[in-house]
């Protein structure tokens, strides 16, 4: 009889792949799998707001992990500077390009956006996108 192969652990991130205090995950559901290349926007909305949209795509594992921005710019530095400003709690909104994914004539939504609140001074924020094309979801993740 053959025995269980045992589960091993994936390696440590390394401490320069230090993640970003805001992510996201969209999972197709009418497929089961994640959605990988659904282009996505993160926006500081309050205080100092509307900022110049950082962006990004999804990953094959549906998962945005790095943002870009306008002249180089990093959601971890306009942390750092909200935190030096007192920034304290801060509305953002993200936006998912699904009439693209889907295509315009597939779904009822060209666009999801999900607005949250986030206090800078505290940890790691995951916003997980549960997407159909005639309905979603969303929560606050780990």
């Amino acid at each position: 009889m053959n025995e269980p192969t045992p589960l091993t652990a994936s390696p440590p991130a390394q401490a320069s792949e230090a993640r970003e205090p805001i992510t996201c995950h969209v999972l197709d559901l009418s497929t089961g799998r994640p959605a990988a290349s659904v282009a996505v926007s993160l926006t500081l909305l309050r205080p100092f707001g509307p900022s110049a949209p950082l962006t990004a795509t999804t990953s094959a594992d549906g998962r945005v992990n790095r943002w870009s921005g306008e002249a180089g710019s990093s959601l971890s530095e306009i942390f750092a500077n909200l935190r030096e400003h007192d920034g304290g709690r801060t509305v953002w909104s993200l936006k998912f390009d699904t009439g693209t994914y889907f295509g315009i004539h597939n779904t009822f939504f060209p666009e999801v956006e999900v607005k949250f609140f986030v206090d800078t001074k505290s940890g790691h924020y995951h916003v997980p996108l549960l997407l159909g094309p005639w309905s979603f979801t969303t929560y606050r993740g780990s």
